[in-house]
């Protein structure tokens, strides 16, 4: 559900996450965080707030939150962390609780989560369960965040055995989304949240994913209004999802498509900046759909699309668009098997059956996913070898 809700300044767009007693506002729109402390203040009167962030996110968002805060008379202390996915660990969790400590919070205490999708994982799950669990807020200033991660209640760190798999379902309380955040964003994080706007579109979204088509350029160049337009319409897909199915036993599973692939990717690259979430998302989304064909489930003029348009945007559609290291499709097998969704010892993989056809299979023969990530390997290594040759 969405509204338009006419505050003080600049209206902003309204979706409801429908869960009951837990139910949450998102709002989008421009300079969310010079009226955040408004915003806060009106649905939390008389809360203190703690503000966890990273050093990068500060430099360009920090003062402008504070400012708003301290504005609207709302008590707030602010943490600042290292940035980055190595940060999703329980060193840097330890780290975060102990100085939650420090700051004295309360049952009573907001822990505000300032910055892209590390950020919000770290602070959600600290906030989860400090004090047996507190109130938190998103802030999310990253276009994957946005769109993503900051929606839904997911909160979690890495372990050596893969992505997010120590974590707990905590919803926030409130999602504040301003688009002028992404102004300061460079291209590569800019693309790596588009494979998550992307992904909505495929899952059962056609029209979406069209018009995506025609605008994605206009989006990552900053036009307001498809940035606008793309935010709210993948914030409402995950709402619903999520309402619908809030901890993952059904629908809400096919928001992983291109994951299995894209969590593999990550746990091989170990979780560095050599390989964003994003852009192993995006390489996921073309194994997905590579793999949906070669099964015989989706029509070859729908890979094509999907992967002619991820390329055009400037994503990688494949491990042949990824950096070079000795892949092993063995390696990426076994990440898969620590993966959250295998069941009985199968791995559960999200298929297509074309555009805006996507469903979870657990019969997917492991061979037919060995082959595929084979061929594709060799297929990045034949331009080395073939430079190898002549040199």
């Amino acid at each position: 559900m969405t509204e338009s809700l006419d505050r003080s300044e600049a209206p902003c767009d309204s979706v409801r996450v429908e869960l009951g007693a837990r139910s949450y506002e998102i709002l989008v729109g421009r300079r969310l965080l010079v009226r955040a402390g408004q915003l806060i203040a009106e649905r939390f009167a008389g809360r203190r707030c703690v503000v966890v962030t990273d050093s990068n996110v500060a430099r360009a968002h920090l003062a402008a939150l504070e400012g708003s805060l301290a504005s609207a008379g709302v008590k707030t202390t602010s943490i600042m962390l290292d940035p980055g996915e190595q940060s999703k660990d329980f060193d840097h969790l330890e780290v975060l609780i102990e100085r939650l400590f420090e700051a004295r919070i309360e049952r009573s205490t907001l822990v505000i989560a300032l910055g892209g999708g590390v950020i919000g994982d770290l602070a959600g799950f600290a906030a989860s369960i400090v004090l047996r669990g507190i109130d938190f807020i998103q802030v999310p200033t990253t276009l994957l965040a946005q769109v993503d991660s900051s929606v839904g209640g997911k909160t979690a760190i890495n372990s050596r055995f893969g992505k997010n798999l120590i974590g707990s379902f905590h919803q926030p309380r409130l999602v504040l989304i301003d688009t002028d955040a992404l102004d300061t964003l460079p291209r590569r994080e800019l693309l790596a949240g588009y494979a998550e706007v992307v992904k909505y579109g495929l899952i059962d979204n056609p029209t979406f994913f069209a018009w995506l088509e025609t605008n994605g350029a206009a989006l990552l160049a900053g036009e307001p209004t498809a940035r606008r337009h793309a935010v709210v319409t993948s914030c409402a897909a995950k709402a619903r999802i999520v309402a619908a199915d809030e901890r993952e036993t059904g629908v809400r599973a096919l928001l992983n498509l291109g994951h299995t692939f894209g969590h593999a990717l990550e746990a091989e690259t170990g979780f560095g900046p050599a390989l964003l979430h994003g852009e192993a998302v995006g390489a996921g989304l073309g194994l997905a759909f590579a793999l949906s064909s070669r099964l015989g489930l989706c029509p070859a003029p729908d890979v094509t699309r999907v992967t002619r348009h991820l390329a055009a945007m400037g994503l990688p559609t494949t491990i042949a668009d990824l950096p070079e290291r000795p892949w092993s499709a063995a390696r990426l097998i076994e990440h898969m098997t620590h993966d959250k969704k295998v069941r009985a010892g199968r791995i559960a993989f999200v298929l297509a059956r074309g555009i805006g056809g996507a469903f979870v299979a657990d019969d997917v023969p492991i061979e037919s996913v060995r082959s595929l990530l084979a061929e594709f390997i060799d297929r990045g290594a034949a331009p080395a070898r073939a430079s190898g040759a002549t040199s």
